[in-house]
């Protein structure tokens, strides 16, 4: 049995993901030991999403499906998951075929080797394939990318990826407070308060057409700019904000991570 088997928490939440949640759940479970458990949190699907889940469930202990009564947004349901995860790795799953699981390895790994505590899959460091897509979504996510950046002074190339991988002390003390898709934001600013080594690893992307699914439109990116502003701007001064830093970096100087690290 290898150090690392059943550290990774996996959270796929879904809505409407019928076509595509199947192939994910196969071929997250296809990672083996790495693997303890894949927590799917069903955003109040009205298509077969929530039956191929409990049908997928019913034979494989690793596979947790828990439904919410109504569709209240990714960030809600990411933030049912990350009450249920027990792992000491985390990561999130999109269920639409956008984010290849067989890499699930290159993203956490950095973090099993004792490097990193927070790592994000970047689509713009191509390791081997992306898909040519909307020029103003690439503008809109370089954009608010640079402003994340500015404001937390750090240089990342992608926030708005679905894969972020966390140590679970770093990740769990947060109490997510964004609405839809502002989580990404949320996320990358809160850590970005603290004292954890961030990394970036790159990634394959297969996006969506808008016609295929998409469902990030124009005004998430608006919301985004809110987002970006109150989250390292007006949040870290707050009770939540300094109580989650705090938090974050008793446990990593634990860990002896600190500034100098």
């Amino acid at each position: 049995m290898s150090d690392h088997d059943g550290k990774l928490s996996v959270l796929i939440p879904v809505y409407n993901e019928e076509k595509t949640v199947s192939e994910i759940l196969t071929r997250v479970l296809a990672l083996g030991g790495v693997v303890k458990e894949i927590i799917v949190v069903d955003d109040g699907s009205k298509d077969k999403t929530a039956e191929i889940v409990r049908a997928k469930a019913a034979g494989e202990p690793k596979i947790q499906f828990h439904q919410a009564p109504k569709n209240q947004g990714k960030t809600a349901a990411i933030a049912q998951a990350l009450g249920l995860a027990t792992g000491e790795i985390i990561i999130i799953q999109d269920a639409d075929l956008e984010y290849d699981p067989a890499e699930i390895p290159d993203v956490i790994g950095p973090i099993l080797s004792g490097v990193a505590d927070v790592v994000f899959g970047s689509r713009f460091l191509i390791r081997k394939t992306a898909r040519v897509l909307y020029f103003y979504h690439y503008l809109a996510n370089k954009g608010l990318t640079f402003l994340c950046n500015m404001l937390s002074n750090r240089n990342m190339s992608d926030i708005e990826t679905c894969y972020k991988a966390f140590r679970a002390d770093v990740i769990k003390p947060l109490t997510l407070t964004s609405k839809g898709f502002g989580m990404e934001v949320e996320m990358t600013a809160m850590v970005c308060m603290t004292h954890a080594r961030t990394y970036e690893v790159p990634i394959s992307y297969y996006g969506r057409t808008n016609e295929e699914g998409k469902k990030i439109g124009m005004m998430d990116g608006v919301a985004a700019l809110w987002y970006i502003a109150y989250y390292n701007i007006i949040k870290p001064w707050t009770r939540a904000g300094r109580l989650y830093k705090k938090t974050v970096n008793e446990s990593l100087a634990r860990r002896g991570v600190g500034i100098g690290h």
